[in-house]
């Protein structure tokens, strides 16, 4: 096997992997399967996004989420690990078109750069995250998106005064573009390096200027210029005048704007995703992180979400009692995992520490088998006699998790 073929970070440590001959070990197959497997089970979330979260070194782990971008945002992924020479932490974003297969757009690592995508199609995405194996690491993602482009006027947000969409003639047809107002003869700028494909008149925008950003498949559109101050064919520099704002066309009757769009080869788009440079922050963090990697207990009957939202779909209703593992922090929320893998959210509000028992239980048969697992298939870890008396802590399914007296903890079949 070639290991200098070029792949991802996350490729290239697989190839690792299978090398080694560590995909036949139990931990080293767990880890691929849960590789692809995790992209078929996304949990939900929405941009901007922050949580502090916890990878085992006792256990192949990977993290994946979905969420939806607009075409014209550019998103930005940090990853702060703690201590920072724990864990390398691979990143991994997929665009997930509608009934075909996803593809991979960006990857990373933690030894390297973040993950700054531009969004060339509106849809839904999915970023995995997946740390190398038999390491721990207590990590921080956090999530944003900003604007693509830069803004084509020295004015700001705030002199967007028209939109995509806006009625226009008595609604006989929709603005394309956004209206930017600022002073007469104020410059209007490249947002980007690029090149100026066409300088004219028309009788909508007056005069105009054309603009292709480097690199890019769409136009960009000014309208409504005093003055032109670029040439067709000419090469220029984000930032570099390219006109001067006026009220030519069909906007003499109006105050000095830009009328700014975006052509693709399918027709116009809404910028304003692309020049928008309002950046929503995520969420502080309320929820303790000191709880990472702890066990926990459901306090009533409770559903597990597929986002930290209330209105979000429901995974799961969780009777009372349930043991529960919190993976990460976002918000008020945990991130949990039941013990057969399942993962959601819970609000904080409905889990409690595990470490408090519930009650005591009195073992009615000899020879109890405590296992590591809830599952009859799982290792015994130890035997109990009738007559011990053990603390009951949790419950999944028809099992119990129970403490003894020697700090032993594992899983009983229910009492009957």
């Amino acid at each position: 096997m070639n290991l200098f073929k070029a792949g991802s970070p996350h490729e290239l440590y697989q190839r690792k992997l299978v090398s080694a001959g560590l995909d036949k070990t139990a931990i080293g197959g767990e880890w691929i399967n849960l590789a692809s497997g995790i992209l078929q089970k996304p949990l939900t979330i929405n941009i901007p996004y922050k949580e502090t979260g916890y990878f085992s070194a006792e256990n192949a782990n990977a993290a994946a989420y979905r969420f939806n971008a607009i075409k014209g945002e550019k998103i930005q992924v940090s990853i702060m690990k703690k201590p920072a020479e724990a864990a390398v932490i691979y990143t991994d974003i997929w665009l997930e078109p509608t009934g075909g297969t996803i593809k991979l757009l960006a990857s990373a690592d933690t030894l390297g750069n973040n993950i700054a995508l531009d969004i060339e199609e509106t849809g839904n995405y999915i970023i995995r995250l997946q740390p190398e194996l038999l390491r721990s690491a207590e990590y921080t993602l956090e999530i944003t998106s900003g604007p693509s482009l830069g803004f084509p006027t020295k004015t700001g947000r705030n002199n967007i005064q028209s939109f995509w969409g806006d009625g226009r003639d008595d609604n006989h047809r929709k603005h394309e573009g956004v209206d930017i107002f600022g002073k007469f003869r104020s410059p209007v700028v490249a947002t980007n390096d690029g090149t100026v494909t066409r300088v004219n008149e028309n009788n909508l925008g007056g005069k105009v200027v054309w603009f292709r950003p480097k690199g890019k498949d769409y136009t960009l559109y000014y309208a409504h210029l005093d003055e032109q101050a670029a040439k067709s064919g000419q090469e220029v520099l984000a930032g570099d005048t390219i006109g001067f704002m006026g009220n030519t066309g069909n906007a003499k009757t109006t105050l000095p704007h830009l009328h700014f769009g975006i052509y693709t080869f399918s027709g116009a788009v809404d910028p304003l995703p692309f020049i928008n440079p309002v950046i929503k922050q995520a969420t502080k963090i309320t929820a303790p992180v000191s709880n990472l990697n702890k066990t926990f207990r459901t306090t009533s009957k409770v559903t597990l979400r597929a986002a930290s939202d209330n209105k979000s779909t429901g995974i799961a209703q969780i009777a009372p009692g349930t043991v529960v593992k919190i993976n990460s922090a976002t918000a008020s929320w945990y991130k949990v995992e039941l013990p057969n893998g399942e993962k959601g959210f819970l609000q904080t509000t409905m889990i409690t520490q595990a470490s408090k028992a519930l009650r005591k239980l009195g073992i009615t048969t000899s020879n109890t088998s405590v296992y590591d697992k809830p599952d009859s298939l799982a290792a015994v870890k130890s035997k109990l006699s009738a007559g011990d008396k053990v603390d009951l802590l949790g419950n999944f399914g028809n099992y119990s998790l129970i403490s003894t007296n020697s700090s032993t903890s594992g899983w009983i079949k229910n009492l009957r």
